[in-house]
């Protein structure tokens, strides 16, 4: 009878395992996530970090970097010359981009910024590619090819 008992109580345990699993939509991991882009565009290669607490991003990072590791959002040259052309900057746009996605939790629903659209596609790559990172538990950095711009 005990034997019996123990087993009709495991098979319940099993199938409430089972079915409450089912039920649940795939979350993101704890941790730091990165993807970059595949190559320097104009000496630029830019990069979208993440940080996932209980299965909500909780910093985002958009940015590029140079051969020597310099921000492309810290160059005051850079800035000063794009933002009279484009209405925007380095500075301005990536922490825009960031913004967006740390407010929707999501990469599918992000809106460009007028000035900033070829930075734009690729920060939409960047996100998708980091968020599936951060559902897979996988802290490898994602790589992500992009056309250059002026193709």
């Amino acid at each position: 009878m005990k034997k019996i008992i123990i087993c009709v109580l495991s098979i319940c345990v099993l199938a409430g395992s089972l079915l409450t699993s089912c039920g649940e939509k795939e979350g993101m991991q704890d941790g730091y996530y990165t993807a970059e882009v595949s190559e320097y565009n104009f000496g630029w290669k830019e990069f979208v970090t993440i940080c996932v607490m209980e299965n909500k991003i909780v910093s985002v990072e958009y940015n590029a970097k140079n051969a020597s590791g310099f921000i492309k959002s810290w160059d005051i040259a850079y800035m000063r010359n794009m933002n009279p052309l484009q209405g925007t900057y380095p500075n301005k746009y990536t922490r825009t981009y960031a913004a967006q996605l740390l407010e929707k939790q999501d990469a599918d629903h992000l809106d460009a910024v007028s000035g900033a659209s070829s930075s734009g596609k690729n920060f939409f790559k960047l996100a998708a590619a980091v968020v599936e990172k951060a559902k897979k538990g996988d802290a490898s950095i994602a790589i992500v090819e992009v056309e250059p711009e002026g193709e």
